[in-house]
C-alpha cells in the first residue's frame, strides 16, 4: 500500500534541523538526569534495580498523602517515597498509593523495612479497637479459624469445612466486589451463607480500617545491582549483534550509523523518562530492547532500498540516491510506524499504572526511532561517503551486491 506518489523531499538538505532537534532533546533530557542523580544517585531506578520495599495500599477515600508522609517521618523513615496511582479505567485503584522504602542494608533487613511501613499505616489510620483484628487485612485461613472457634452458625462438630467456604466467600466479596475494603459489615449481607448471627459475630470481633494492603514487593540491594548490571550488558550485546549483522549485510559504516542512531534513540528516551519522572525498571529495559529492534528494522528498510537504488542509479550523487530511497519507503514508514504508535498510545492511555512506564517508553521510542532512521542514520552514511570515500566510490559503498552489479561482463 502506497499513500504518497512522486514524493521529492530533500531529507539530506534538512540534516542540520534534525541534528539541532536531537541535540535539544538530548541536552534537555540529560540535564534533567544529572540534576536528579546529583540529589540521589539512584533516583532514576525502580525497585527492581535499586533494591528496597514497595507496599501497595488502597484507601476507602482519597489517600491522605500528608498524613502518610508525617507518619513515616515520625517512624524514622524520611527517605520513603509516596506515589499516588491514577487509573481512569479502574475507579477503585484511583485511591491507591505505593509506598517505597529505600534499602542500603543487607537482604535480611528488608522484612523489617516492610513491617515498619505496615506498622506506620496501622498506627496512623487503623480504627481497630483493643483486641480486635482488622477485617480488611485478615487472610482466609485466619478468618476461617476464627469463625470455627466462634461458631456463629452453631454447627458444633458438624461444621466440617463450612467455615472455610464461608471465609472464602467473605474475603472474595471484600477483595473482588469491594476492591479490598469493607467500610460497613452490612455490605456483606448479600454473601451466600451470611446470616445475622454471622454479621453480629464479625462486628463484635473485627474492626474495619480505612485502608487495605494490596501487595508488597521486596528486592534486595545485591539482587537489584545484579539486575542493573545484566540489563546494561543485555543492551550492549543487542547493539553489538546488530552492528555485526548490518556490517556483514551492507558495510560496516552502515552498521555503525544504525547503532549510533539506536544509541541516540535510547538516550533521548531515557531523557524523557527523567523529564516526566518515570522510573527505570525491568519492564522499561524490555521496552528499550524492543525499540532497539524496531528502530534498527526501520533503518534497514531504508538502507536496503539505498542498496537497490545504487544498482539502478550508478551515476547519480549518493545524496540524491539516499533522498530517493527515503521518499520511496515513506509510505511504508508512515503505515507501520503510525499503526504501531496508535497501538502503544492506547496502551499508554488505557493500559493502567502497571504498564504506564513500559508504554511511555514505547510511545517515545516509536516516534524517535522512526525519525532517527532518516534524520540521523542516513545522514551519517552520506557524510561518510562525502568526506571519506568521495563521490566516485558511490557504488562501492552499496555492498558486495552493488559491486557485482557493476562488474564488467566476461566475454
Amino acid at each position: 500500500m502506497e499513500f504518497f506518489h512522486g514524493v521529492n523531499v530533500d531529507w539530506m538538505g534538512k540534516t542540520k534541523y534534525f541534528v539541532a532537534l536531537s541535540l535539544l532533546l538530548l541536552v534537555a533530557g540529560w540535564i534533567s538526569i544529572f540534576h536528579r542523580v546529583s540529589k540521589n544517585p539512584e533516583a532514576l531506578y525502580g525497585i527492581d534495580f535499586r533494591g528496597g520495599t514497595l507496599v501497595y495500599v488502597r484507601f476507602a477515600g482519597k489517600p491522605p498523602i500528608d498524613q502518610i508522609r508525617t507518619g513515616l517521618q515520625q517512624a524514622g523513615l524520611p527517605n520513603s517515597t509516596i506515589q499516588g496511582i491514577s487509573d481512569t479505567q479502574n475507579v477503585s485503584s484511583q485511591n491507591d498509593v505505593v509506598i517505597g522504602l529505600e534499602q542500603s542494608q543487607t537482604d535480611e533487613s528488608l522484612d523489617a523495612g516492610k513491617q515498619k511501613i505496615l506498622d506506620v499505616l496501622h498506627k496512623t489510620f487503623s480504627t481497630a479497637s483493643a483486641g480486635k483484628t482488622d477485617f480488611n487485612s485478615i487472610t482466609v485461613s485466619a478468618l476461617a479459624a476464627d469463625l470455627t472457634q466462634k461458631d456463629p452458625l452453631s454447627l458444633g462438630t458438624n461444621a466440617g469445612d463450612r467455615y472455610t467456604q464461608l471465609a472464602t466467600q467473605l474475603t472474595d466479596a471484600r477483595d473482588k466486589d469491594r476492591g479490598g475494603i469493607v467500610t460497613n459489615f452490612d455490605e456483606l449481607k448479600g454473601v451466600a451463607g451470611v446470616t445475622p448471627a454471622v454479621l453480629s459475630s464479625l462486628a463484635n470481633n473485627y474492626s474495619l480500617s480505612t485502608f487495605a494492603i494490596r501487595d508488597a514487593e521486596i528486592v534486595g540491594p545485591k539482587v537489584g545491582a545484579q539486575l542493573r548490571h545484566q540489563a546494561f550488558w543485555a543492551t550492549i550485546y543487542a547493539l553489538g549483534g546488530m552492528l555485526v549483522y548490518i556490517a556483514i549485510r551492507f558495510e560496516w559504516v552502515y552498521g555503525a550509523a544504525a547503532v549510533i542512531a539506536v544509541f541516540h534513540d535510547v538516550l533521548i528516551t531515557l531523557g524523557f523518562f527523567s523529564l516526566f519522572h518515570y522510573e527505570i525498571s525491568l519492564t522499561v529495559i524490555a521496552a528499550l530492547l524492543t525499540l532497539v529492534g524496531y528502530s534498527m528494522n526501520d533503518t534497514i528498510v531504508i538502507f536496503d532500498r539505498v542498496r537497490e537504488n545504487l544498482r539502478l542509479m550508478r551515476r547519480e550523487p549518493f545524496k540524491d540516491i539516499v533522498n530517493k530511497s527515503i521518499n520511496q519507503t515513506l509510505s511504508r514508514t508512515i503505515l507501520t510506524s503510525g499503526l504501531t504508535f496508535l497501538t502503544v498510545l492506547v496502551l499508554f492511555l488505557m493500559g493502567g499504572e502497571v504498564l504506564r512506564a513500559f508504554s511511555f517508553a514505547m510511545v517515545v521510542g516509536v516516534v524517535v526511532g522512526t525519525y532517527s532512521s532518516f534524520g540521523i542514520a542516513a545522514p551519517i552514511v552520506v557524510l561518510w561517503n562525502k568526506y571519506h570515500d568521495g563521490q566516485g566510490s558511490t557504488v562501492r559503498a552499496g555492498s558486495a551486491a552493488g559491486k557485482r552489479a557493476t562488474a564488467p561482463a566476461r566475454s
